[in-house]
């Protein structure tokens, strides 16, 4: 079987210090989530998911004057904590979206970590390279012991403006002498999420995944998103496979050949 794995980024790339500080209070946590799906699956998923899209936020894309086939709306942007307490058409399609990715052999997937590092040493690179490589890893380790023997993945991501480093890191995990990677096909490929329906749900997953985050890695200060919590947290742990986001102690996967990319971005 061949998997294809569908992530985009949750939480913010930049350094947190609190929820009230004036500059760095975009979020606590960062990761990548979405979905992985079975490739002779991932036609139909895209049509469903496109007829699911018209149907909930029909009036926005009609305002907008675009063809829904390009026109997408940002996880972050749709499950706010206002429209998942105001619209139970929200909650219910978060659950059928769960459901019928679990109905065709498909799975969610996050991976992220709290960010826990003092402002001047933070590396927005390194961060994004070592949960990358983590995210590998573990895909990697679903295709070899969750699944059927021979299967694989390809993994697609949304556009980033270091996308040379990240192949990179990717073709490095790939063929690493120690721990190689094999059940990743190809380096990762980045398309324009407006034109893909699939990453586009995966961002949808990712919003939701980034409130969660937020919850599990400083739920007093984010005491008001409970509901996310209770709307979501259970149906989500049931879906997913091999997910995770490390907080407290744990909040790392940097490891030296990270810090070493990184490092050559800047030079």
């Amino acid at each position: 079987m061949t998997y294809v794995a569908y992530l985009d980024e949750f939480g913010h790339i930049g350094p947190f210090t609190s929820r009230t500080d004036p500059k760095f209070k975009e979020s606590p946590v960062f990761g990548l989530a979405g979905l992985i799906l079975p490739a002779t699956e991932i036609r139909s998923f895209g049509t469903w998911f496109f007829q699911r899209k018209q149907e909930l936020l029909g009036w926005e894309i009609e305002r907008a004057g675009a063809h829904p086939a390009t026109w997408e709306k940002k996880g972050a942007a749709l499950y706010t904590l206002r429209n998942v307490q105001k619209y139970r058409e929200l909650r219910a399609l978060t659950n059928r979206l769960f459901n019928k990715i679990e109905k065709i052999g498909g799975r969610v997937f996050y991976v992220g970590t709290e960010k826990t590092a003092p402002v001047g040493d933070h590396d927005p690179n390194r961060l994004y390279l070592s949960v990358l490589k983590e995210a590998i890893k573990r895909l990697d380790h679903f295709c070899e012991k969750d699944c059927d023997n021979g299967s694989s993945f390809l993994l697609v991501l949304d556009e980033h403006d270091q996308r040379q480093a990240l192949v990179t890191a990717a073709a490095q995990a790939m063929y690493n002498p120690n721990e190689p990677r094999r059940r990743l096909i190809e380096p990762p490929f980045q398309v324009e999420s407006d034109r893909y329906q699939t990453l586009q749900a995966a961002d949808w997953i990712a919003g939701l995944v980034g409130r969660l985050g937020a919850c599990w890695a400083d739920g007093k200060q984010y005491e008001d998103w409970e509901p996310f919590r209770t709307y979501f947290e259970a149906r989500l742990n049931r879906v997913s496979v091999r997910s995770g986001v490390r907080t407290g102690v744990f909040a790392s996967f940097v490891d030296q050949e990270s810090n070493d990319i990184a490092k050559n971005l800047k030079e």
